[in-house]
């Protein structure tokens, strides 16, 4: 028998995410509604996944972005299948642009250090 000491226990598996400092959140809840303009629904859910235990900022950034993001894309999804009919390219037309102004104030909220919540959001994810 030897004298050595048992290893200490360990995490487990995935063990406890690490906090972000406040300038790191600001950061990533930033990136993730100006990543939901160039690519719709999938920053904000991959940003929800990895993020939403590093900090209360961001993962309120999170899912309020994949909340928009998904009603978004589902705005889409209607206006191609409206897209026979006319209607459907005005509707595409104007969800692109509400996509660009509310991710670009959300943005700017998110910088500055304030919670911000889409208008015509569903909420899918709380």
């Amino acid at each position: 028998m030897s004298a050595t000491p048992p290893p200490p226990p360990q995490q487990p598996y995935g063990g406890s995410a690490q906090q972000l400092s406040p300038a790191d959140e600001k950061l990533w809840s930033t990136l993730v509604h100006i990543g939901g303009i160039l690519f719709s629904w999938i920053p904000a859910l991959i940003g929800y996944l990895v993020l939403k235990d590093r900090g209360p900022f961001v993962r309120a950034h999170t899912a309020t972005a994949l909340n928009f993001q998904i009603t978004m894309f589902i705005a889409y999804v209607v206006g191609g299948i409206l897209s026979v009919v006319v209607i459907g390219l005005f509707i595409i037309l104007a969800v692109w642009v509400l996509t660009i102004v509310f991710s670009i104030i959300a943005a700017i909220k998110a910088n500055q250090g304030e919670y911000y919540t889409y208008p015509l959001a569903i909420k899918f994810v709380s």
